[in-house]
């Protein structure tokens, strides 16, 4: 259930990871990740062609608030993330699944 609800967060590659370890995992443990929110690639795609700003959002604080002040990199760092945005949500969310089974095991 949790690969059906989630799979679009991840990348493919991390899915097989996943599976294997939800396999390991009690039903309570599952629960326990399902219960994390985790950041949908597509309005981190959004806000990085409105705003800018998804590396606030996935918690790169510092390359973000460098990222404003150089003007968003003259308008090539924009350009640049507005490409490699889902895949960096997709490791985000692969980075919180990993420390949160790791906290539940």
């Amino acid at each position: 259930m949790f690969l059906a609800c989630n799979a679009d967060k991840f990348e493919p590659a991390a899915l097989v990871s996943i599976k294997e370890q939800l396999e390991r995992m009690s039903d309570d443990q599952i629960v326990a990740l399902a219960s994390v929110n985790y950041t949908d690639p597509t309005l981190i795609l959004v806000i990085a062609i409105l705003l800018g700003w998804e590396r606030l959002f996935l918690n790169d604080i510092a390359l973000g608030i460098l990222k404003i002040l150089t003007c968003y990199g003259f308008g090539i760092w924009w350009l640049i993330d507005i490409f490699t945005a889902t895949g960096r949500a997709k490791q985000y969310n692969y980075r919180r699944f990993q420390s949160t089974a790791a906290m539940l095991r």
